[in-house]
This record gives structure tokens, C-alpha cells and sequence, in this order.
């Protein structure tokens, strides 16, 4: 059974902090052969769960020494039907690589019943194809039959919420909005977004907003933005307009790279995480609801460490 399902607490306007780039830190610093950049298989050894624990460990430990609240995101981006299909995983052994995923969240969630700290379980969805261009766009209904599936066995889970990363094109997140309606569970959207600050399908990011809230009565609990710089799309902030009080999170690379550019990098960005926290939290003065902090491909505790810094300092200031 679900802790905030019904009453997400990062709703409340408290500091959230989530992790950083999980396959980027499995592939590059942990040495897994990521095929697809699929991180759910290793749910499935022993060895492999008690990598995860190990990654997620220290961004619980790093938001509770921080005061902040805490989002665990489930290693389930890949973990649908497309994907699952490509790396021989059926429907049966999909649905059971997104419940132990969220049990091993539970589990590690279980080890911090402390008072005043809350831990968010989020169960993490992809989008069908690649999250860095559009291809073989679905329509509205496509989308939503297609991310039913997953999002149906993440229902049956203790997940609080599930949140689509990497989404580029506005027909697929409302597809997965309709789908999370039908079946009762909070959602989330994060767009990636070009260097222009638009959505890889052209769109820009507000009229996008705008499409789904109109198109769902407002389905999305919040949205999100991830797996692009800072630098990319604070200028596609600037206008004065309602919908950006619906971003509540911001989950930045580490690289100012554009997202061709990582496609061809042999070696990771990682940035430097000194200016990565500081260029996160300055975004507060552009979105006046942002709360949540993470990070996405290329960072990792330091990045993290920096960004919590910064994020203290500046409550305290306020």
C-alpha cells in the first residue's frame, strides 16, 4: 500500500531533492554494460540490488541531513513493452521487474522511518522510443493504451506516483496523463528540451504545458524538466506566464552539450558540480514554484552535494 498516494507532500511547497543520473553513474562509474541504457535488469541479481541500494543510499542520507524531503525514482525508465521486448522481456517478466523495483525502494524507505522526513516513491516511465527525438509518433490514443500497461503494474505497487522522463512531444504525455487517470495514481511530466529550450519535437515548452492541462483538466500533478543544461532553457522561462507555475522540478545535465553532442561522446561530462548547483537553484528566480532538485545524465553526489548547499543557503537567505 502507497505512503502519499493520496497526499503528495512535495505538493506543499517543502525542498525535495531526488538523485542524479542513475545510468550514467551504473555505465560509466560502475562499469554495467547498460544495453539500451536499461538499468532494470539489474533488479533482478543479487548483485545488482545491492548496487541500487548503494546508489540511492546516499541521496536519502544527503536530503535528511539537509532537511529536505526525499524522491526515489525506480531504475523502471526502460521497463515497458518497446524496450522490455528489445532486451527479451515479456509482459509477465516486465510486471514483476517494476514490482520488486518499488519493493527494493520500500525496503530502503523502510530503513528511515524517521518524523518529518518523507520519502516519495516515484515509479519512472520512459518514453516509447528515443527521449532525444521524435520518432514514430503516436497519437493520444496510441500513447495511452501503450503506457497503460506499465503504469497498470506500477498501480499495483507501493509507487506514490509514477513521472515520465525524457517525454518530446506533447500527444505521448497526454497519453500517459489518461492512462495514470484511468488508473487512479498521481503523475508526473518532464520534458527534455533542445538547446533552444523547446521541446526536440519543435513545440515550445508552455504551449506544450498548455496542450496537456487543457487536454487532461489539469491531469499532471506537477511537471518537470530533465536531461538539459540550465543554460539551455532559462531563457525559455523569462515570459511572465501562468503555466510556469505548474514546473515544480528540474532534474539538469551536467554538460552544457546539446543532446547530439552527448549522443557522440565517448567519455562522460560531468560537468563541474560547483556551478551545476549553483545555475539549478538560480532557476527558483525564474520558476516561482520549483521545489524539487535532482539531477539527470553526468551528475552525481557532488553534483547533488553542491546543488543542496546552494539550495540551504538560499532558504536561509529567504
Amino acid at each position: 500500500m502507497s505512503t502519499y498516494r493520496e497526499k503528495l507532500p512535495q505538493l506543499d511547497g517543502r525542498m525535495f531533492i531526488t538523485d542524479g543520473g542513475l545510468e550514467t553513474t551504473l555505465y560509466f562509474d560502475k562499469g554495467y554494460d547498460l544495453q539500451d541504457f536499461a538499468a532494470f535488469p539489474l533488479i533482478e541479481s543479487e548483485e545488482g540490488r545491492r548496487t541500487l541500494i548503494e546508489y540511492y543510499q546516499p541521496y536519502i542520507e544527503l536530503a535528511r541531513d539537509h532537511g529536505f524531503g526525499c524522491i526515489l525514482e525506480s531504475p523502471t525508465w526502460r521497463a515497458s513493452k518497446y524496450w522490455g521486448n528489445r532486451l527479451g522481456y515479456d509482459t509477465e517478466r516486465l510486471a514483476a521487474v517494476n514490482s520488486q523495483s518499488i519493493a527494493l525502494l520500500a525496503r530502503l524507505r523502510g530503513r528511515y522511518r524517521e518524523s518529518d522526513f518523507p520519502i516519495v516513491i516515484s515509479g519512472c516511465l520512459g518514453p516509447r522510443r528515443d527521449g532525444y527525438q521524435v520518432q514514430e509518433k503516436m497519437n493520444i490514443d496510441q500513447a495511452r493504451k501503450y503506457h497503460a500497461v506499465q503504469i497498470g503494474q506500477l498501480n499495483q505497487t507501493e509507487a506514490d506516483l509514477v513521472s515520465a522522463f525524457t517525454i518530446n512531444y506533447s500527444e505521448e504525455a497526454i497519453g500517459i496523463t489518461l492512462a495514470a487517470q484511468d488508473h487512479h495514481i498521481p503523475v508526473v511530466i518532464s520534458f527534455t528540451l533542445e538547446t533552444d529550450g523547446r521541446l526536440p519535437s519543435g513545440q515550445p515548452l508552455g504551449a506544450a504545458i498548455e496542450e496537456i492541462d487543457n487536454s487532461t483538466d489539469l491531469g499532471p500533478s506537477y511537471y518537470m524538466i530533465n536531461c538539459a543544461h540550465p543554460s539551455h532553457f532559462r531563457d525559455a522561462l523569462l515570459p511572465d506566464s501562468q503555466w510556469k507555475e505548474r514546473i515544480r522540478a528540474v532534474r539538469a545535465n551536467a554538460s552544457a552539450k546539446s543532446h547530439a553532442e552527448l549522443e557522440e561522446a565517448e567519455e562522460l561530462d560531468n560537468g563541474n558540480p560547483k556551478e551545476f548547483g549553483k545555475q539549478s537553484v538560480a532557476l527558483t528566480e525564474v520558476l516561482p514554484g520549483l521545489n524539487i532538485f535532482g539531477g539527470c545524465c553526468g551528475t552525481d553526489v557532488r553534483h547533488l552535494t553542491a546543488l543542496c548547499t546552494h539550495l540551504s543557503h538560499s532558504t536561509l537567505i529567504a
